[in-house]
């Protein structure tokens, strides 16, 4: 079963350049990563946020990307483009 994931994330001002040249590093990286079945990243720049969609083969599978992330540093360098923490959250696809 395919799980969506979207993070919403608030960023800090003036740091749209850097942040597009990480992403541009990273997203393959992601998309790349075991479960990963797309990765998507979209941005209102009008009120500074970012939202990253991605699906997953199931929950456990993204969490086991958290982990990676946090083990080799990236989370946190991701992190230091917030000014506040993201909001996570896990979307099942209905029949409907």
């Amino acid at each position: 079963m395919t799980i969506r994931v979207t993070i919403n994330c608030s960023l800090k001002a003036g740091i749209a350049d850097q942040l597009k040249t990480f992403l541009q590093q990273k997203v393959p990286l992601v998309r790349a990563f075991n479960g990963c079945e797309n990765c998507s990243i979209y941005f209102d720049q009008s009120a500074e946020e970012m939202l990253i969609e991605e699906q997953w083969g199931s929950v456990e599978m993204h969490q086991q990307y958290i982990q990676h992330i946090e083990g080799n540093g990236v989370l946190q360098q991701l992190a230091s483009f917030f000014s506040a923490p993201p909001q996570i959250k896990y979307f099942t696809k209905d029949v409907v």
